[in-house]
C-alpha cells in the first residue's frame, strides 16, 4: 500500500500488486444503431500489468474503455473493474481509478494549480498538489491560466489530474498525443515508474514504438473485436519473420507485375503483402533472402524504384492485421 502522510496527502509510491484480475472483460457488447461498436470482447488484465489497447479509428477500442471506465453501459457481456462492479461500487471505483480522457475541456479562467486542487478535492486520499504540478513539469505554468496553455501542457495537465488521487487502475487515453519528444520521452519514464510500483496501466495509443516499448501485452481491436493478443514480441513473431523486406518496382515494357507466388517461393520469405504499391516481405536471414529476391525480381524484368529492410516491428503486425486486405474481405 501507499504510505499516506496525516493530512491525507500521499506520494506516488508503491502499491502491491498481488495476484487479482484489475480488468476482466466477458462477452462484452455494445451497438450504436446497427453498428456494432464492441462485439463480443473478452479481455483480463493483471494487476501491476500495463496493458495496451490497439486498432485504427472505430475498431471499437474508445468504446470498450468507456465501458471499463464507467461511462458507457454495454448491451451485454460483465465488466469488473478491481473485481468490482460499476452498477454496485460506483463510488468506491471512482476513488480508486484515474482517468487521462483522449481530450479534456479544462475550465479556461482557471489556473492550472486551481485546477489541480479542483480534482484533488474528488478524492478522499491521494498526492498532494505540489507533487501533482512537478510530476507534469508544470513548475512554471503553476499560475497560468488553462486558456493560455499549448496543446502539450494541456496533455500534460490531464496526466496530472488522473495521477492525483493516487489511483490503483489507470487509463490513458492517447496520453502523448500533441506532446514533443522530450515531453514523451518523459511520459514513458513516468509510466514506467508507475508499471514498477505495481500500478495497473492501461493504455491507448497510435504510436506503436510506445506500445511495444510500454505494455506487457497488447490486445488489436477491429470491427469491435479482438483479433490479436499477446506481448508485443509475440504477436511481432506471429507474423511469420524476424525481418520484412519492402520494395517497389518500376514494371517495363509489358507491364507485368510482381508474381506473389513467385516471391513466396523464395527461400526464407515467410509472408507477403502490397500495400499501395509496396511489397512487404517477412524474412528470415535477412542477409541471404536479400540477394535472392534481387535475382528473382531480375530474372522476371522487374527493375526496384524503392528498397529497404528493417527488424519486425508491433507496427507491422498492426498494418497486416488491420490493412487493406483486411478490410476489404
Amino acid at each position: 500500500m501507499t504510505v499516506e502522510m496525516t493530512n491525507g496527502a500521499a506520494t506516488l509510491g508503491t502499491r502491491v500488486a498481488g495476484n487479482g484480475t484489475s480488468l476482466l472483460l466477458r462477452g462484452v457488447k455494445k451497438a450504436f444503431a446497427d453498428v456494432k461498436a464492441v462485439d463480443g470482447v473478452d479481455l483480463e488484465v493483471a494487476r501491476g500489468e500495463c496493458f495496451g489497447l490497439l486498432g485504427p479509428n472505430g475498431a471499437g477500442k474508445t468504446t470498450t474503455i468507456e465501458i471499463c471506465e464507467g461511462l458507457t453501459t454495454p448491451d451485454a457481456g460483465t465488466v469488473e473493474v478491481l473485481e468490482l462492479n460499476w452498477a454496485a461500487n460506483a463510488k468506491e471505483l471512482r476513488q480508486r481509478i484515474g482517468i487521462q480522457l483522449q481530450e479534456t475541456q479544462f475550465p479556461d479562467k482557471l489556473t492550472v494549480e486551481e485546477t489541480l486542487r479542483l480534482f484533488r478535492s474528488f478524492f478522499k486520499r491521494g498526492i498532494s498538489v505540489e507533487e501533482s504540478i512537478k510530476t507534469a513539469q508544470l513548475e512554471e505554468k503553476r499560475g497560468a491560466r488553462i486558456v493560455g496553455l499549448s496543446g502539450g501542457q494541456r496533455q500534460r495537465l490531464a496526466m496530472a489530474t488522473a495521477l492525483v488521487g493516487d489511483p490503483e487502475l489507470l487509463f490513458l487515453d492517447e496520453p502523448t498525443t500533441g506532446l514533443d519528444p522530450q515531453a514523451r520521452r518523459h511520459l514513458w519514464d513516468l509510466v514506467d515508474e508507475l508499471k514498477q510500483a505495481g500500478r495497473t496501466i492501461i493504455l491507448t495509443t497510435h504510436y506503436m514504438d510506445e506500445a511495444e516499448r510500454l505494455c506487457d501485452r497488447v490486445a488489436i481491436m477491429d470491427h469491435g473485436k479482438v483479433i490479436a493478443l499477446g506481448t508485443p514480441n509475440e504477436l511481432i513473431a506471429s507474423i511469420g519473420g524476424e525481418d520484412i523486406v519492402e520494395f517497389a518496382v518500376i514494371e517495363h515494357g509489358t507491364g507485368q507485375a510482381v508474381d506473389a507466388g513467385m516471391l513466396l517461393g523464395i527461400q526464407g520469405v515467410k509472408s507477403h503483402r502490397v500495400d499501395a504499391g509496396l511489397h512487404q516481405l517477412a524474412v528470415s536471414e535477412t542477409h541471404t533472402v536479400v540477394p535472392r529476391v534481387f535475382t528473382a525480381l531480375t530474372e522476371h524484368g522487374m527493375h526496384l524504384s524503392e528498397f529497404r529492410t528493417h527488424s519486425a516491428t508491433l507496427e507491422d503486425v498492426f498494418v497486416r492485421l488491420t490493412g487493406r486486405n483486411l478490410r476489404d474481405e
